[in-house]
C-alpha cells in the first residue's frame, strides 16, 4: 500500500471513524482503524462490535494494500500535522505503515487485515427508504432522550423504528415518557417494517448526518439483524435489539378534559426556574391551569415548585385555556427536556386528571407527540 491525500481530509475521516472504536474489548484489532487503498480511494474503518464506521477519502493510490493501526495513536498524529499533503507506505514484512507529512514522520505498528471483522454495507442489499438528514437528525433529537438509559429491559434502551409507506416514525419509551415523531421519507419505503435500533447508536448517527445536504439511504439487512446508512462519503451499522417494542398507539390518551396552550419559550424559561428549587423534593414542579372568563380572558397558568430546604417559586404565564381548572406535577428534568426538544413557537399539554398522564403537542403540527407520566401531589 503506498498513497497520498490531504492532511485534512484524512484527519475528518479518522474522526468521524474513532467515534467507533472499542475501548475496552480484550481484542486488540478492535481498537484499531483499518486502512484499505481500494478503488481510487482510501477507505477507513473501525467498529466496537455494536456499531461500525466506515469513511472513505480522496487520495492517490500508487500502490493498494490493506492494514490495521492503533487508532488513536493514528488520530493524534495526524491532528498534529499541519494541512499539507500526507504519505502513507506499508512495510508489509513489518506490519507497519510509515506516515509522513512536510517534515515529520512516523512509523506506527499494525495488526494484520485479517483479524478485522467483516462488515456489512449498504451495497449488499437494496436501500429501504431514504430521508432528509435534517428532517432524520432533528426526529433523533426529539425521541432519543426518552429511551431508557439501562439494560433491565434491553428494547427499551433502544428506538422504535417503523417504516410504513412515505413515513417513518420514530419512538421512545423509559417507562416514565414516550417521545413520538412522524417524519416524511423522500420517497415510499421499499417494504413495511418495524424494527428497533439501541437510543445510543442513533445518537452517534445524528452527529455524523449534522452536516449532510444530500438524501441519506438506510437499509435494513434481509435478516433484520442491521441497519446500514449511507450518508455521503461514510457509512453507519448498527446492530439492532431483538424484542417487541410497547404499542405507543394504546399508551397515548386519545381525549382530555383540560387543555392549555402556552408559550415555548416562556414554558421552557419557567420550567427551569422551578427545577432549581424541585431538586430538593424529588423534582416535583407542579402546573396549575385556571380558565378565563372569555375571549378577552382566556386564562393564565402557574408553573411552581417548593421544598422545605429550599424556599419556592411560582411563574404566572398567560395561556389559553380549554376545560375545568386543573393540576398536575411532572418530574422537572422530563419537563425541561420535551420543552427544549420543541420547535414550535406554541405547546399544547392536555390532560384528564392530575393521575394520568400528560400529554405535550407542538401547535400548529401533528408530527410530535410526547407523553409524561405524572407524579403524585397533594391537594
Amino acid at each position: 500500500m503506498r498513497l497520498s491525500c490531504q492532511q485534512e481530509d484524512l484527519q475528518r475521516a479518522l474522526g468521524h471513524v474513532s467515534r467507533a472504536v472499542s475501548r475496552k474489548s480484550t481484542l486488540p484489532v478492535l481498537g484499531n482503524v483499518l486502512l484499505s487503498a481500494e478503488g481510487g480511494r482510501l477507505k477507513l474503518a473501525a467498529t466496537n462490535l455494536e456499531i461500525a464506521i466506515t469513511a472513505w477519502a480522496d487520495a492517490t493510490i500508487e500502490e493498494e494494500g490493506t492494514i490495521t493501526v492503533r487508532s488513536d495513536l493514528l488520530t493524534e498524529f495526524v491532528a498534529s500535522l499541519p494541512n499539507e499533503t500526507v504519505s502513507i507506505e506499508l512495510d508489509r514484512a513489518a506490519l507497519s505503515v510509515a506516515v509522513s507529512c512536510a517534515r515529520s514522520k512516523a512509523h506506527i505498528k499494525g495488526i494484520s487485515a485479517d483479524d478485522f471483522p467483516t462488515l456489512a454495507t449498504i451495497a449488499d442489499t437494496e436501500p429501504t427508504a431514504r430521508i432528509d438528514p435534517a428532517v432524520f437528525h432533528e426526529a433523533i433529537g426529539q425521541v432519543v432522550f426518552a429511551a431508557a438509559t439501562d439494560d433491565s429491559r434491553p428494547v427499551l434502551a433502544g428506538v422504535l423504528a417503523e417504516f410504513q409507506d412515505a413515513t417513518l416514525t420514530l419512538a421512545a419509551a423509559d417507562g416514565f415518557r414516550l417521545s413520538v415523531r412522524r417524519c416524511e421519507l423522500a420517497g415510499p419505503s421499499r417494504e413495511q417494517l418495524a424494527i428497533v435500533v439501541p437510543a445510543k447508536a442513533l445518537q452517534e448517527l445524528a452527529r455524523i448526518i449534522s452536516d449532510q445536504q444530500e438524501p441519506i439511504d438506510l437499509a435494513v439487512m434481509p435478516n433484520r439483524s442491521q441497519l446500514l446508512v449511507r450518508a455521503g462519503n461514510i457509512e453507519f451499522l448498527s446492530r439492532l435489539i431483538d424484542g417487541h417494542f410497547p404499542d405507543v398507539r394504546h399508551i397515548i390518551p386519545q381525549s382530555y378534559g383540560t387543555r392549555v396552550v402556552l408559550n415555548r419559550d416562556e414554558f421552557l424559561a419557567a420550567a427551569r426556574r422551578a427545577k432549581l428549587f424541585a431538586q430538593a423534593n424529588n423534582d416535583v414542579v407542579r402546573i396549575q391551569m385556571h380558565p378565563g372568563d372569555g375571549e378577552l380572558d382566556p386564562g393564565f397558568a402557574t408553573i411552581s415548585a417548593q421544598a422545605a430546604e429550599t424556599g419556592d417559586n411560582e411563574d404566572y404565564l398567560e395561556a389559553r385555556v380549554e376545560g375545568p381548572q386543573a393540576q398536575i406535577a411532572f418530574n422537572g428534568r422530563y419537563l425541561t427536556d420535551v420543552l427544549s426538544v420543541m420547535r414550535a413557537s406554541e405547546v399544547a399539554l392536555e390532560m384528564t386528571s392530575p393521575n394520568a398522564a400528560g400529554v405535550f403537542r407542538p401547535v400548529g403540527s401533528d408530527d410530535f407527540t410526547h407523553v409524561i407520566m405524572p407524579m403524585v401531589i397533594g391537594t
